[in-house]
């Protein structure tokens, strides 16, 4: 049988890397897709501003389609074969992107790899903290998400060199080249040995464990418990509670950042989307990396201190609109540190969010969670689409103290996930 304490301390190797590399590609590639709707309206000359909007909520509607179907398949058939149903879901929307000639076959491709990206999004997040080695747990997750920053940045500078309907092409071939590299690096990826073993499947288990990690794994295996510290920090906290945190703090998130880095430039500034997206993005890849540290500190502390600079910054841009209006140089000053601040946040609210679960419920519990914040992103598209750039933005810092008051609930008392523990004790089980 296998002693998944002791599978927790196997050593990173070359297969790890590879695994992470599709892990962190299958979440830049998932972001490139969902990004592509603050691009795609574009594509089409003389776009009503209505359909413009149906275009902005196409992206998360099929997103969430694809996370609940993704998430109780991943924990009743497993979190390898998910990863390539989804796969297939991409190479078909990608073709059909390709040779899209109208306006409902586009939307209609866009819907398909969608779809796949939020299957991707929530079997890749569960996967990782079940696969990763828990000494590099923390940082492997968070390195993962920056993927998520590194794709949008991808289809920004894209965007930068001409938005039109030869774009689209362009971004249909590079969406299916992704696609292709992300199969070859999962072909040695192993099912989730944990999973397995939760699920009584104990001999494939064994098979899988040894197939990857070598006959004589456990032997080799250097066992090292979690710090005291960090284990006299865990503590029990009910499911309902817990759903109803990660839900505030991702819908928070979600709202937020869709809002800033989406919907704002269609609302105000059309002409300069591509750009406010880059900054958002690619501020975010180089913050991100902060997340190095992710194994060394408190996951609770970092999430409340993220979310309390996330929503300070915010107040300051939408109590300073007269100012900026008249001042670009202010304004992107301030969407940088914006920028960077919910870069962090992000990283840590995502990681958290597939964490706090049991490994048989890990994958439809975390798609409940992913399911309703982003759906309630939704609606906002279109409440605030007739406000004025201050009310926009403070709409925007009121959903954030939302997600900061969950935090502070969380921080007071939530689980303690991180500072090198392992998924078992961050998970409560």
């Amino acid at each position: 049988m296998v002693n998944v304490e002791r599978l927790g301390e196997t050593r990173w190797s070359g297969k790890t890397t590879w695994m992470f590399i599709s892990f962190a590609l299958g979440l830049a590639l998932e972001s490139y897709v969902f990004s592509l709707a603050s691009i795609a309206v574009y594509w089409i000359p003389n776009l009503p501003k209505s359909l413009g909007e149906l275009v902005l909520a196409w992206a998360p509607i099929w997103l969430i389609i694809g996370i609940i179907i993704a998430g109780p398949f991943s924990d009743r058939y497993g979190r390898k074969i998910t990863l390539y149903l989804t796969l297939l879901l991409y190479a078909i929307g990608g073709i059909l992107l390709f040779f899209a000639s109208s306006y409902g076959l586009m939307l209609f491709a866009l819907a398909l790899m969608l779809m796949a990206g939020g299957g991707e999004m929530n079997s890749i997040m569960v996967a990782s903290h079940e696969l990763m080695p828990r000494k590099h747990r923390g940082k492997a997750t968070m390195m993962i998400i920056n993927g998520i920053n590194f794709g949008g940045l991808v289809l920004a500078l894209l965007a930068l060199g001409s938005v039109n309907a030869n774009e689209r092409s362009v971004v249909a071939i590079a969406a299916l080249i992704v696609v292709a590299i992300l199969f070859l690096t999962r072909v040695s990826m192993p099912e989730s040995v944990l999973w397995l073993h939760k699920r009584g499947r104990t001999a494939e288990a064994q098979k899988v464990a040894e197939g990857y990690y070598g006959a004589n794994w456990e032997s080799q295996v250097d066992f090292t418990p979690a710090p005291p510290k960090a284990t006299s920090e865990v503590s029990k906290v009910s499911v309902g509670f817990t759903m109803l945190i990660m839900i505030l703090i991702a819908a928070a998130n979600t709202i937020g950042f869709g809002l800033m880095a989406y919907a704002l430039a269609f609302a105000f500034f059309p002409h300069l989307q591509p750009i406010i997206l880059a900054i958002f993005e690619g501020v975010g890849f180089v913050v991100g990396f902060v997340g190095l540290i992710a194994d060394r500190v408190s996951r609770k502390k970092l999430l409340f201190w993220t979310m309390l600079g996330t929503f300070v910054v915010t107040v300051i841009i939408g109590l300073t609109t007269g100012v900026w209006q008249h001042n670009m140089t202010l304004f992107w000053i301030l969407l940088v540190i914006l920028a960077g601040v919910n870069s962090l946040q992000y990283l840590t609210e995502d990681t958290v969010k597939a964490e706090v679960w049991p490994t048989l419920q890990r994958g439809t519990l975390t798609a409940v969670a992913r399911f309703v914040s982003i759906a309630l992103y939704i609606p906002t598209i279109y409440f605030t689409a007739t406000m004025s750039p201050s009310n926009y933005i403070l709409f925007n810092a009121a959903v954030w103290f939302v997600g900061l008051v969950a935090a502070t609930a969380w921080l007071i008392k939530g689980r303690e996930t991180g500072l090198g523990l392992s998924i078992q004790t961050a998970s409560g089980e």
